[in-house]
């Protein structure tokens, strides 16, 4: 009964993808300066390429890796383990133009078919340089160690 929901789910989203629809609605979306204004509240996880969270990423965020894998999944799913269902979670990924982010649609949709309910999706419309770096956002980057 599991798979086949699972497979119902998938199928769904497939749809969704392929018919131009989002996994999300409007209230689903956080902007950067307003996801800014609190960091220590939400869980923040970086859904994107390691090379990105080793260069710089969202300060106290967590690295789940990219969404667009079956590991990056299985990671965000260890992320979230032990979470309450109602937890608030912030994804972020960064890594090109949100409208072609490939990361950001499959974290936010397993995240939703896993039952967590106050799931945000950090709108970054170009990349993270850009829409949180650049803009003086809290970022922890790699220092010349390494780490």
């Amino acid at each position: 009964m599991r798979r086949l929901i699972q497979l119902l789910l998938s199928t769904l989203l497939f749809g969704a993808v392929v018919c131009g629809t989002e996994p999300w609605t409007d209230n689903d979306l956080i902007q950067p300066g307003q996801a800014a204004k609190d960091l220590k509240s939400p869980l923040v996880i970086h859904v994107g390429f390691p090379v990105l969270y080793r260069s710089a990423h969202i300060a106290g965020s967590v690295f789940a890796g990219p969404g667009s894998t079956d590991e990056g999944i299985a990671e965000l799913k260890k992320a979230v383990a032990g979470q309450p269902h109602t937890r608030e979670i912030v994804l972020y990924c960064g890594c090109c133009p949100w409208d072609k982010c490939p990361n950001i649609r499959p974290a936010f949709a397993a995240l939703r078919e896993m039952g967590f309910t106050r799931v945000k999706a950090m709108v970054m419309p170009t990349n993270l340089k850009t829409d949180w770096i650049d803009k003086g956002y809290p970022t922890e980057k790699r220092t010349e160690g390494g780490k």
